[in-house]
């Protein structure tokens, strides 16, 4: 018997009371099984959605599926458990959703729409229901569909990834009828919305094996269908004389992926895109047989914009995705001034830096080259050292006001036209950024305005 929280007791208990019965359903019940908790708790009920609502006022319901949101709070945290009346579902001739839902009053009827047997199980607080076997998958560790897996695909397509992602983030195996229909399948998913796409993907992004899942999704031939950019970049050899990397670029791309430090998945999307640019920028001398890629970052730049259209990211996430790609070439040499460093930090922008570095980690790693050397450790020191000094204008300790002050200006061009000689002067001519310093250069430069203007009358 699965041990649940009182709070969750006493709420399903509100059902049962009234004569309906309610159930915990699908994740919930899959991660309990699997982790003995669950932060998602989702239940099924006897109940129509008019009915719930009497038992709960305050719970909303906008949708033609049956589900009812109720606000629930404990120990002064608010969470909604989302209530869904049994329901059977029919046609989906968009692969998409169904065209129509129907309320039932069998719970074995509500898990035989579902996708996957470990998704298909219910527990009434007692007793497990588990007509498909779930949890006999569960303990062999095996994705399988809900009866037809031919069926289950065309009724949503989204399963596809769905199915991947569970095995990625499970660590489970694919049953083959299930393996053998995803691919049958695999072009249906140009039916789903790109924006539910995205947002199955970024989970596989964020697991623990995200390298695996993008591996997975290759052997299904679905990733052609998402990212075809990179589908196309395992064609690419770069073995050649003077060349380091030992893998083809589509290899390198996902073993980046897998050795990135990060757990950001916009960040982790550019590790597995960031050299898609040599695709095609490939060019090979017959004679030497050596490879070149040139302005591969520049054009990836452009094919990371558009892959960040396709998948509907935010102008956020866009802005850092194609930052990241555009300069992930950066130099790194001991020889480098600070005013060098400092135009790369300003280019990637601070706050990307530590992006930029995960980034490189993944790229030197899925080259086959060590973590790290003395030059890298070198180079990252001395970015720590450099970002000590400004910027910009606005990293300067003083402002317009003190100008308007000094100079007794109002408002104008003329502000601007000063802070940015003094700001010239602090990274040139290496004038201390302090604020008693840049107050006494203010003074010296009106001084010096007021001597030329005397001198010209």
């Amino acid at each position: 018997m699965l041990s649940l929280p009182d709070h969750v007791l006493a709420f399903m208990h509100t059902f049962q009371k009234a004569g309906y019965r309610i159930y915990l359903v699908g994740g919930a019940v899959r991660n309990l099984l699997l982790l003995g908790e669950t932060e998602d708790w989702d239940f099924a009920v006897s109940a129509r959605p008019e009915q719930i609502l009497e038992l709960f006022p305050d719970g909303f319901y906008n949708n033609t599926f049956g589900t009812v949101g109720i606000p629930v709070e404990t120990n002064g945290t608010k969470h909604v458990f989302e209530v869904t009346t049994f329901r059977k579902e029919s046609d989906y001739t968009d692969s998409r959703r169904p065209d129509s839902v129907e309320w039932t009053d069998s719970i074995e009827e509500d898990l035989a729409r579902r996708d996957f047997t470990i998704n298909a199980i219910a527990y009434d607080g007692s007793v497990l229901v588990d007509p498909f076997s779930g949890c006999k998958d569960l303990e062999r560790k095996v994705i399988r569909a809900v009866g037809n897996p031919d069926t289950r695909f065309a009724e949503d397509a989204l399963r596809l990834l769905r199915a991947v992602r569970f095995a990625t983030v499970l660590s489970f195996e694919i049953e083959a009828e299930t393996r053998e229909s995803l691919i049958r399948n695999a072009d249906r998913i140009l039916n789903i919305s790109w924006e539910r796409i995205r947002d199955e993907f970024f989970r596989i992004l964020v697991s623990r094996d995200p390298a695996g899942g993008v591996l997975l999704l290759r052997e299904l031939g679905l990733l052609r269908y998402i990212l075809p950019e990179v589908e196309a970049a395992f064609a690419i050899d770069q073995k050649s004389p003077m060349r380091h990397h030992k893998y083809d670029v589509g290899t390198h791309l996902v073993e980046s992926l897998r050795f990135c430090p990060s757990e950001k998945a916009i960040v982790r999307f550019a590790a597995l895109i960031h050299d898609i640019g040599k695709v095609p920028t490939y060019r090979k001398n017959p004679r030497s047989g050596l490879v070149t890629f040139y302005n591969h970052e520049v054009v990836g730049k452009h094919m990371a914009e558009a892959i960040a259209e396709r998948f509907k990211l935010s102008n956020a996430e866009k802005e850092k995705l194609v930052k990241l790609v555009e300069h992930h070439q950066f130099t790194v040499s001991e020889l480098q001034t600070d005013k060098a460093l400092r135009r790369f930090i300003r280019n990637v922008g601070k706050e990307n830096l530590q992006d930029m570095l995960d980034l490189r980690t993944g790229d030197r790693i899925g080259s086959g080259a060590k973590p790290t050397s003395w030059r890298y450790e070198l180079f990252k020191q001395r970015l720590e050292e450099v970002q000590h000094e400004p910027f910009s204008v606005k990293d300067l300790k003083i402002n317009g006001h003190d100008v308007m002050e000094i100079f007794s200006l109002r408002p104008s061009r003329k502000i601007g036209e000063i802070l940015d000689k003094i700001f010239t002067e602090v990274i040139e001519a290496g004038l201390p950024n302090d604020r008693e310093t840049l107050l006494k250069r203010l003074r010296e430069v009106k001084a010096d305005q007021s001597s030329k203007n005397a001198s010209s009358e």
